[in-house]
């Protein structure tokens, strides 16, 4: 039997359309969606989130790659939460997006809306609660950010109906600090909102157009929030899970090392592991090699002499003897040969190769494929 929210059975549509550009080129083989944060998807992450809230049925909203993720749970399940897969024939922006997902699932009842790259910690039970007690439309998810001059800010009443959206307002000139966090309750009556057959912005076109009738309410929440699109965030998402900024064992069955760093399975460590940190089963840590602060992913090899800091390897990545690798990712199966300098922030993409005595800063490997 599903699950459910007070009275309701609550579905989710997770929106995955976009190509991850900023996170090339890991993201020309996988989606950013797909890729691990400490050792697991970052999908995973968020279904198990929205299960944890009684969501049994997610859509995935689906246009770059859709076969990635169909691969990757053929058995429609994944977190503990059964698939849909609504697939795009062309970009339909969010708005557009979200009625496709929600039409092609037969959505016609109270519904989440969550954007598949932002991992949180936010009460979602607590928002689909404030948005019934309100009667409200569209409910949004708010977070308060240092400068809200990089983002549209949201100001509301004393009773949490929205007034306007403010995009990108100058610096020093914001009346909130509190911008849209990418999490939405919405009515399957919004879905009439959007039109058919063209790209339609939620943020821009419709939310704006309901909070006019004052259909709008937005509650604010500092819980973890975090938007990974960017090598930065990304590095970031994989620390928070390791160092306790988030609770609890990144993986479930983790283990503390003595370093403090967690262990999955049965990696070898020869060398040192300096927490906070993870090193997954299978990986070799070897004699002479330092490790510090960094995800190691599963099979993956630090060579004899070879320094890792504050990075993520990706599973079966191999770093070469007598190599620094500082601030940076690398891609599954990829190898940094001997006597290489990667300063941060490098992303080395998945099967590449960078050539003994490499010295490279803010670099990608390969540069461009799209070109």
């Amino acid at each position: 039997m599903p699950r459910r929210v007070g009275l309701w059975t609550v579905k989710a549509v997770v929106l995955l359309g976009g190509e991850g550009t900023r996170l090339r080129p890991l993201t020309y083989t996988t989606p950013k969606q797909l890729l691990p944060v400490a050792e697991v998807p970052m999908l995973e992450r968020v279904l198990a989130h929205l299960r944890a809230h009684g969501v049994d049925e997610a859509v995935l909203s689906l246009g770059y790659r859709p076969d990635a993720f169909t691969a990757a749970y053929p058995a429609g399940e994944a977190a503990g939460v059964r698939l849909v897969y609504a697939v795009e024939p062309e970009p339909l922006d969010t708005g557009g997006a979200i009625a496709f997902a929600a039409g092609h699932a037969g959505i016609d009842d109270t519904f989440i809306v969550v954007n598949g790259d932002v991992l949180t910690d936010v009460d979602t039970s607590a928002l689909v609660a404030f948005h019934r007690s309100h009667g409200a439309a569209a409910t949004l998810q708010l977070t308060p950010v240092e400068d809200p001059s990089r983002f549209g800010v949201v100001p509301t009443d004393d009773e949490g109906r929205v007034l306007e959206f403010v995009e990108k307002p100058a610096p020093g000139t914001a009346v909130t600090n509190l911008v849209n966090a990418g999490t939405y309750v919405l009515e399957a009556s919004v879905l009439g909102r959007i039109p058919a057959g063209r790209r339609v912005s939620v943020e821009r076109e419709t939310f704006p157009a309901l909070a006019a009738e004052g259909a709008v309410y937005a509650l604010a929440s500092d819980a973890y929030w975090l938007d990974t699109g960017t090598p930065l965030a990304y590095l970031a998402a994989n620390r928070d899970l390791v160092d306790g900024t988030r609770p609890g064992p990144p993986v479930p069955g983790a283990r503390r090392l003595p370093s403090g760093a967690w262990a999955v399975g049965d990696p070898v460590v020869a060398g040192s592991v300096a927490g906070p940190g993870l090193v997954g089963d299978a990986a070799v840590v070897a004699d002479g090699a330092a490790v510090s602060g960094s995800v190691l992913g599963a099979r993956s090899v630090v060579a004899s002499g070879a320094r890792v800091e504050d990075s993520v390897l990706l599973p079966g990545a191999r770093v070469g003897a007598a190599s620094t690798v500082r601030g940076s990712i690398l891609g599954r199966d990829c190898v940094v040969a001997e006597g290489c300098e990667l300063g941060p922030v490098t992303v080395v993409g998945d099967a590449w190769s960078v050539p003994a005595g490499e010295h490279l800063v803010d670099a990608r490997v390969p540069a461009d494929m799209a070109s």
